[in-house]
């Protein structure tokens, strides 16, 4: 057994990190999840990263999924060791050519971030319903449960290939293993030499299409020929798991880590036991270790190699005390008698019963479906589903995770249910995306891994919408490799980098009592406390919290970092949360500063570490009172005025709540009302633009140029301002169209994202004071209860008639005729 040095890394760079170093060709086309495995090694291979044979990969990128899927087909047929890496709609477009290269018995390997299929909706996010629709192809299947296996059976996957002649899928949940950063054991290049004997890839070579040794590949068969060709292959499949089997033994001879086909955990006697794969097997781990320390004789079962099934090595790896059985699918096919796995698990255990091979009686078993488009699966989860293996009728089917109140086939659990040990510790971060909070504590959570013996994990919540949405990153750290791949609830440490958030959903209930409450806030110390909403007030006092602010963005001003406070709110976190010493910590911060941004200039870091230094002196405690002081209550989700649906759908969404939302709030064939996106206030921006009319030369840039349409440009009829608020702003239009008429720009001041397109492209200025422009950026809180009102207003004002505005032609010349 060799030591291996540790690395803190994301799930697709674990993988990448193997597939790059023993392969010569990858050809690849970006999609969600699995995207960050073809730029890493298109990073690699342009900085001259070398594979174990001395060279960089060449990679190549495609016009899409199919076309990477032919260029490893045709690099495969001609020698060469080809890899590449995809998701959900992705790996479809791949499976015609993924029929011929299995058909071909060709050595090779893929590597797949497990993501949910386009069905009545797309998501972006993790199940295994892509790699479900492969598995009648022919490649190996094998799957992985960890950041640490998705790196360990990128090996093992390839290796096992090369040995049988399969080709093989590695797959891994998408999101909660692809981005999920943990601290793991880097196989080296020794490693991989070791493992991956040269012997296995001149027999690959040698099996190249070569004028040298002219032969046909890819015929055309007709009915007297094509079924016998189609069974030749059967012993390659028959003998696919022993190589499998066998390249796990070597890999553990190497390494340490023994895997399985098949892996129990749990009680020696276990009567009760949960079969599964990918991530929620961490969970039912965990889960399981807490059950049968408490008593209980319970289990679960991981399914690494799930194509080829192997009957001998699943049975043999069931405890014999078994009675009853839940296997739990992470996809659903509709209209089957069940979902792929709990098929394959009763016909095993029918063949081995009529084979005579059960060393015990027939268990009962029954079929779960659980985590779609990356629904959480927490331990509480786990715990109902063997609740229900105890239950005298259990259900033959079930759900757990949501509320089915249509077929009735869900499984209540205690959201209470609480397994995490006290020596972890617990963070959880609400950010924006693309305001660095993800990054900066991606880097805190390497730093950590790094620089301390704690066992690290970060995993980070976004919104589909991405930038500019919500993000919340979970992070842990701990004496022991952490299982817990499920969402943070109770944590020691919260911070808030957004202010508004406490408005809008309930940031606290993350919080645990006793906690450590750190806020970003537009307000100073000793005013903070009456600008927070009395549910907010009266959660910090019952829990005890410790609370803590600062002015994040003023900091991040005054040291020329704009709107970015994630190295601000980094250096607060590790000042307050002590896992270092404070000047350690900062020295730590400064390094990985330098390190992220070097290639950006010396200015970046000089202004990334003049905010580190300016932060300590901005963060203050704030002492809470015994009782809550303000009458202060948190804004509705959306106006009264909302449609229906809205109120109760869309509303519920953007609190936070969606997964509250019963099956039959949704219709069954994805339909959904137009014009709800209208209620959405995100409010994100710090600042707004703000319209000085005197200025203004009524161009309509900013109105062109703003990608959200918050900023808005209208010309109307004077006696439209009858009953207009008292700061509504309107000029009149100085065109000769539309003489008499008024004209006003106005912004959407819970729309608005604070990007500053419209005041760059704004050419009025005032010539007395040329950085005072027409439109000029001034903090929300300041005018959101003004400009509130006026954009209700603006919205009513009549609209210019289509059919009346004069049409010029190419040369600007008007023509009198209506436009349509």
């Amino acid at each position: 057994m060799t030591l291996q040095k540790q690395m803190t890394v994301d799930g697709n760079e674990a993988a990448a990190s193997v597939a790059y170093r023993i392969n010569e060709v990858a050809a690849i086309y970006p999609i969600t999840p699995s995207s960050t495995m073809g730029e890493l090694a298109d990073e690699w291979s342009a900085r001259g990263d070398l594979n174990i044979w001395g060279r960089p990969l060449t990679v190549v990128e495609m016009q899409s999924e199919a076309g990477a899927a032919g260029t490893v087909h045709g690099a495969l047929q001609a020698g060469a060791l080809a890899t590449t890496f995809t998701s959900s709609q992705g790996l479809l477009l791949m499976i015609p050519n993924m029929y011929k290269i299995a058909g071909e018995l060709t050595a090779y390997c893929m590597h797949v971030a497990a993501r949910t299929l386009a069905t009545h909706a797309l998501s972006i996010f993790g199940d295994h319903s892509d790699v479900m629709a492969c598995r009648q192809i022919g490649f190996g299947l094998l799957s992985s449960t960890s950041v640490q296996e998705a790196h360990d059976f990128a090996l093992i996957a390839q290796v096992a290939s090369f040995r049988s002649r399969i080709p093989f899928l590695h797959f891994f949940d998408g999101f909660r293993t692809s981005h999920e950063v943990a601290k793991i054991e880097v196989l080296s290049d020794d490693d991989l030499r070791a493992l991956f004997p040269e012997e296995l890839v001149r027999q690959h070579r040698d099996r190249a299409l070569t004028p040298d040794r002219p032969v046909l590949r890819g015929s055309a068969q007709n009915p007297d020929t094509f079924f016998q060709a189609r069974e030749a292959s059967n012993p390659f499949y028959d003998a696919c798991p022993a190589h499998v089997a066998e390249a796990m033994e070597s890999f553990a001879k190497r390494t340490g880590r023994k895997y399985g086909l098949f892996d129990y955990y749990g009680h020696s006697e276990a009567k009760r036991v949960i079969v599964l794969m990918g991530s929620g097997v961490e969970t039912a781990r965990e889960t399981v270790d807490y059950l049968v320390s408490k008593g209980e004789k319970v289990g679960v079962m991981a399914v690494r190699l799930y194509r080829p099934f192997s009957v001998e090595h699943f049975i043999g790896a069931l405890p014999k005390s078994v009675k009853s059985i839940a296997v739990l699918d992470r996809t659903k096919e509709p209209g089957a008698i069940g979902d792929p796995l709990y098929l394959d698990v009763i016909a095993a255990l029918r063949e081995a019963e009529d084979l005579e091979q059960l060393p015990f009686p027939m268990p009962r078993v029954i079929a779960g479906r659980y985590g779609l488009s990356s629904k959480e699966f927490s331990p509480a989860m786990v715990k109902a589903v063997l609740d229900e293996l105890e239950a005298r009728q259990p259900r033959r089917r079930f759900t757990v995770g949501i509320v089915d109140d249509v077929t009735h086939r869900s499984l209540e659990y205690d959201p209470e249910f609480d397994i995490e040990p006290d020596d972890v510790v617990r963070a959880v971060f609400f950010g924006l995306g693309a305001d660095g909070t993800v990054g900066a504590n991606k880097n805190s959570i390497k730093i950590i891994g790094e620089e301390t013996d704690f066992y690290v994990q970060g995993y980070f919540v976004y919104d589909s919408k991405k930038s500019g949405a919500m993000t919340i990153s979970h992070l842990r750290f701990g004496p022991r490799p952490i299982r817990s791949t499920y969402l943070i609830k109770n944590a020691g440490f919260v911070a808030c980098h957004q202010f508004h958030f406490l408005e809008r959903m309930n940031v606290l209930d993350y919080a645990r009592p006793g906690a450590v409450v750190l806020l970003n806030s537009p307000h100073a110390a000793a005013e903070v406390w009456e600008k927070l909403p009395r549910d907010a007030q009266e959660q910090m006092i019952e829990k005890k919290v410790k609370l803590y602010v600062i002015d994040g963005s003023s900091v991040a001003i005054q040291t020329g970092m704009g709107g970015r406070v994630n190295t601000i709110m980094q250096t607060c976190f590790f000042a307050l949360s002590g896992v270092l010493p404070r000047d350690e910590a900062i020295a730590k911060i400064k390094q990985s500063i330098e390190k992220s941004y070097a290639r950006k200039g010396d200015e970046v870091v000089r202004r990334n570490w003049a905010a580190v230094d300016l932060t300590l002196e901005n963060l203050h405690e704030v002492e809470l009172p015994s009782t809550a002081t303000t009458t202060r209550a948190p804004m509705p989700v959306v106006p009264a005025q909302a449609p229906e649906f809205v109120q109760r759908i869309t509303a519920v969404m953007m609190s936070g709540k969606g997964d509250l939302l019963p099956v039959s709030a949704f219709a069954p064939d994805g339909t959904w009302p137009t014009g709800t996106t209208q209620w959405e206030r995100r409010n994100i921006a710090i600042e707004i633009p703000i319209w000085d009319p005197e200025f203004c030369i009524q161009c309509n840039k900013c109105a062109f140029v703003c990608p959200h349409a918050a900023i808005r440009a209208k010309v109307y009829g004077k006696d439209a301002l009858t009953g207009a608020p008292d700061a509504f702003q309107a000029v009149d239009y100085k065109g000769n169209d539309y003489k008499g008429m008024a004209y006003t720009i106005q912004v959407a001041p819970e729309d608005c994202t604070g990007c500053n397109l419209c005041v760059n492209v704004c050419p009025g200025k005032d010539k007395t004071n040329p950085k005072h422009k027409a439109i000029n950026m001034q903090p929300l809180s300041e005018h959101a209860a003004i400009e509130r009102p006026n954009f209700a207003f603006f919205l009513d004002l009549p609209e210019l008639d289509r059919t009346a505005l004069p049409r010029l032609d190419v040369k600007g010349t008007q023509f009198l005729q209506p436009l349509f």
